[in-house]
């Protein structure tokens, strides 16, 4: 076990890994701090790229990103008040008014600092929780991953806030799609329309480029002609004292931890944590009615808690093959290109790959701490870059890397058309995660609920007399039902919405 550790750490500080890990940080950050530019749009524009390297040095590549771009969201957010990612957002309720008063420089110092403490927090839950997790799960047999594939369908579906039935209706199209191609069990054709392209099925990457790069292109392009632009902001001298530092102590533990558990609850979102966090800091200050008016208190939480999410959402995607959010699912089409099967097996099979994403892992939240600390001194120009010019360079990313997979021009064709849906579909409030993650589940969900009637001989009893497969399907049914009281509930607070 402790060769496999080292090798997998020494795979990691090899100079590709080291290389990649860097580009992928310092790109995340800049997709982070811009808006319209989103961490999932920068994670599937790099998977292409990621394709002739080894497995942890792709992977390096891609955490940086992750790391990167969901630290780099706070850049704007403090400097202008426009969430460079949706993980930001929390971030607005204390950074503008900071800027305000000409502490930004403070504001992005100590964003910048809980970034990487939560990171590290979620890194070090990650290497201790997972193989544990594992190790449970590899008693699991078809009618437990049946059951989990659910349950990561049901919580995608109905997290769909304020829009449950627009969000089921994601998901099942993306059921439909995720069944193009050969029946995995009689190697019969279905729904390939007699086109011979889509006799394999629609290509991931292709159709995940297209949902979530191509469609901010058109969004940012439409606020492009419109006119909507960010206007540029003087970064203040004044940085962080040691006493405002060590004062959030306690802050960032609790907002570490907030954010971590939060994001090993499959789908629930880095929003939902950062605004936890953010409650939960206001309720134990000693000092709450500062908030809101520039407390760095409140920016400690938000950006701790958001990062920290990075590492949770990784432990159901490696141990259960279930994404913790929109971007692990992306990285979960990265992993079935890389040729490694995410579950139980994947450490026992490439323990050395897995202990070098751990590893890699770490090494992204080090770097976005250096790259962040100097990215801060000249973020006001990272922002001024016009969508008019930064566009076509994404649209020539998003077509290489469309092409890349297969080297077909039909996937450019995907990637055209699945653009155009991803951005009507944002313009109509559909939301895109549950499309997505419906396409990659549909296939773990069929294959198990055949292969357990298959083992049952169509008794679906199998199904409720195992204890974990029960369980599970009944919190699916209770998160459902939940979520659809909620939905019901919010519509008569708000008849309009409905």
């Amino acid at each position: 076990m402790f060769a496999n550790i080292l090798d997998g750490i020494m795979s990691a500080l090899s100079l590709s890994a080291l290389l990649a890990n860097l580009m992928g940080v310092a790109l995340g950050i800049i997709f982070g701090a811009l808006p319209g530019l989103t961490a999932a749009m920068g994670v599937a524009l790099l998977i292409p790229l990621t394709f002739g390297m080894a497995p942890v040095d792709a992977f390096s590549a891609l955490l940086g990103m992750y790391c990167g771009a969901i630290y780099g969201g706070c850049i704007t957010a403090i400097l202008v008040g426009t969430p460079g990612t949706v993980s930001a957002a929390a971030t607005m309720l204390e950074g503008p008014a900071l800027t305000a008063r000409g502490e930004s420089r403070k504001a992005l110092d100590m964003a910048t600092i809980a970034s990487f403490i939560g990171g590290i927090f979620s890194a070090l839950a990650l290497v201790s929780v997972a193989p544990l997790l594992a190790r449970a799960a590899m008693s699991f047999s078809a009618p437990e991953y049946f059951a989990v594939a659910v349950f990561g369908l049901t919580i995608v579906a109905s997290l769909s806030s304020g829009h449950l039935i627009k969000g089921l209706i994601s998901a099942c199209v993306g059921l439909f799609l995720a069944t193009i191609g050969l029946d995995p069990v009689t190697g019969d054709m279905r729904n390939t329309f007699d086109i011979p392209d889509l006799f394999n099925g629609l290509s991931l990457v292709p159709v995940l480029v297209g949902l979530f790069a191509m469609s901010q292109v058109l969004v940012t392009v439409e606020d492009v002609v419109r006119g909507v632009s960010l206007k540029e902001s003087k970064i203040s001298r004044r940085g962080l004292s040691l006493k405002e530092l060590t004062g959030n102590a306690v802050n960032f533990l609790r907002s570490s931890a907030i954010g971590t558990v939060i994001g090993i609850i499959p789908a629930t979102g880095v929003s939902a944590a950062t605004f936890f966090a953010y409650s939960e800091a206001k309720r134990h200050s000693k000092t709450p009615e500062m908030y809101g008016k520039g407390c760095l208190e409140g920016i400690a939480a938000t950006e701790s808690s958001n990062n920290a999410v990075c590492g949770g959402a990784l432990i159901p995607l490696l141990t259960l093959g279930v994404p913790g959010d929109i971007i692990t699912a992306i990285m979960l089409g990265a992993l079935m290109i890389q040729g490694l099967t995410p579950g139980p097996l994947l450490f026992v099979e490439h323990p050395v790959t897995v202990y070098g994403i751990f590893s890699a892992f770490i090494i992204a939240n080090v770097l976005m701490l250096v790259c962040g600390l100097i990215a801060v001194r000249g973020a006001n120009k990272i922002t001024a870059i016009p969508g008019g010019v930064l566009m076509p360079i994404v649209v020539t990313l998003c077509a290489v890397g469309g092409y890349a997979v297969n080297n077909s021009t039909f996937d450019l064709l995907v990637v055209a058309v699945f653009g155009t849906v991803g951005y009507l579909m944002t313009k109509c409030d559909f939301p895109l995660p549950p499309l997505l993650l419906a396409m990659i589940l549909e296939p773990i969900a069929e294959a198990n609920f055949r292969r357990a009637l298959s083992i049952s001989q169509n008794d679906y009893a199998i199904f409720y007399t195992s204890p974990v497969a029960c369980i599970v399907l009944g919190l699916s049914l209770f998160v459902l039902v939940k979520s659809v009281y909620d939905d019901i509930r919010a519509s008569r607070k708000n008849p309009r919405q409905s």
